[in-house]
């Protein structure tokens, strides 16, 4: 039977779980702004949502409110200029790379960057030159971009306008941001930080330092992924010479909203304000309980994670309970059926849970106590006690292999093995790139090998595509794809029939 307000009856009866959050947005829901007062908001939500009466300022000519919420984000993180994003760190880095890279120009950026600066690079003709992240055998994910990889590539190509990487990426590990702004300036080059899912780095001496810290040109911070701004807020830091200050306005007045959403725009404020005023017991409290729960998790048999690794922004929590034999997908079910928490992602024999600045030491130890009860009844039972290994388990299958359809050259290609996070397919390294294809079809999936890619093929989340327009497709993507949709997971760029874009 259809629902009147399915959306809306979704998340109430969600609400209403009370479940523990280890996903986006970083606030975890009322608690941090009732704790710091903010209640008028919370329970008047909808009188916040007006227009640009008078007053009420103007995004894309700031002279008022806004212009003081952006001036104290500018404080906050040390920069010339901040801007409020209203439309995700999405827009944030299209208008960065469309404001640095003259059309039809370079810009060297790691291969492994969120779908939505290939958009840019779509939109403003601009032309890829990758950098391949180094790989962490130990996890098989994809790590840090080397500095010596981005001197090597600007030396090669001297007319590239910019250097674009992402910092942290989706599992914490985060680049040499210093480095690669030191050579990229000795260069001449503007250098663009995607850094996203590390907005909360700038605020802890505990953590890697952040972009700005480290001499970044342009920084994309989405605060709603780690912090207390609400889902689609973001800021842009501007902290150069080398970008036209008028002309990044102007980018981003062409890729935002002409209608900002004030809604969004004061939770940005309220977040800038429990940062200045709260923030340094907040940053405090969240490593300091992210701390004791490592400690304590250690203690648990079969439990495996990726720990206080150096560079590695670790209020992501990455946890393998391989030995036990549950993979990813399995560890995934089990937390959400039998203990109401939510995680961010599953790849492999991996999960991924993001902490935030809203989570409280009880959440935590609701996640210990899970993961001590899985790992006693495993080892009391086996893992058919949570129905793995029967028909009941999990609609998901196990781990991609062979008999899945995923032959072992693909499997080591794109990092796919069992027992490894293989949340980052690390993608061919292309001989050639060709144009992006402006006449377009779509074939079956089945039929494309040999064609050149149209349209981004995206395993989402992390976000980062597999193949780009202008990559040759190879059987070996066609497997890993394809198994990828036969686990159910999602892969943007396949239609319900399919099909993908390619040139004609």
């Amino acid at each position: 039977m259809s629902v009147a307000t399915p959306i809306y009856e979704f998340i109430t009866n969600h609400r209403k779980k009370d479940p523990v959050s280890f996903h986006m947005p970083g606030h975890k829901g009322s608690r941090i702004y009732r704790r710091f007062g903010y209640h008028e908001f919370l329970d008047h939500v909808m009188d916040y949502d007006i227009t640009e009466i008078a007053g009420a300022d103007n995004l894309f000519q700031t002279e008022g409110i806004i212009k003081s919420v952006q001036d104290h984000y500018a404080r906050l993180y040390g920069c010339k200029k901040s801007y409020i994003l209203i439309n995700g760190s999405s827009g944030g880095n299209i208008a960065a790379i469309l404001a640095s890279v003259r059309k039809g120009k370079k810009l060297i950026m790691a291969r492994n960057c969120h779908k939505s600066v290939f958009n840019a690079l779509t939109l403003g003709g601009i032309r890829p030159v990758y950098a391949y992240p180094e790989t962490i055998e130990e996890f098989g994910i994809s790590g840090a971009v080397s500095p010596d990889e981005i001197e090597r590539l600007i030396r090669e190509n001297p007319d590239a306008d910019a250097v674009l990487i992402t910092s942290p990426n989706y599992y914490g590990v985060c680049s040499d941001v210093r480095a690669i702004a030191e050579t990229a300036h000795r260069y001449g080059k503007v250098l663009i930080v995607d850094e996203a899912h590390g907005a909360h780095l700038h605020f802890s001496d505990e953590l890697p330092l952040s972009a700005i810290q480290s001499g970044a040109d342009l920084v994309i911070n989405s605060t709603h992924k780690t912090l207390a701004s609400f889902t689609q807020s973001a800021v842009l830091h501007y902290n150069t010479e080398l970008v036209d200050q008028y002309l990044l306005e102007d980018k981003l007045q062409c890729i935002q909203s002409t209608s900002p959403s004030y809604i969004l725009m004061t939770s940005m404020d309220i977040n800038a304000d429990i940062l200045e005023k709260h923030g340094g017991v907040l940053m405090k409290a969240w490593t300091e309980n992210l701390t004791a729960f490592y400690e304590r998790i250690a203690k648990i048999p079969g439990v495996r994670t990726m720990g206080k690794m150096a560079g590695l922004d670790w209020t992501k929590i990455n946890l393998s309970l391989g030995e036990l034999g549950i993979n990813g997908a399995q560890l995934d079910k089990i937390l959400l059926d039998d203990y109401n928490i939510y995680i961010e992602l599953f790849t492999g024999g991996w999960i991924m849970a993001m902490s935030g600045i809203g989570n409280t030491k009880d959440d935590y130890d609701r996640l210990a106590d899970a993961l001590e009860d899985i790992s006693g009844k495993v080892r009391e039972c086996g893992p058919e006690v949570f129905g793995i290994g029967t028909k009941g388990c999990t609609e998901r299958k196990d781990d991609i292999d062979s008999k899945d359809g995923m032959d072992r050259e693909a499997e080591t290609k794109y990092g796919a093995s069992s027992g490894h996070m293989a949340g980052l397919p690390a993608p061919p390294r292309q001989a050639e790139l060709f144009d992006i294809p402006s006449v377009k079809k779509r074939v079956r999936l089945e039929d494309s090998e040999g064609m050149i890619c149209a349209a981004s093929i995206i395993p989402y989340p992390p976000g980062i595509p597999l193949l780009c327009p202008g990559e040759r497709i190879e059987a070996d993507a066609i497997a890993y794809i394809r198994a990828l949709r036969d686990m159910g997971e999602k892969v943007i760029g396949v239609n319900e029939a399919g099909e993908i874009l390619v040139g004609e």
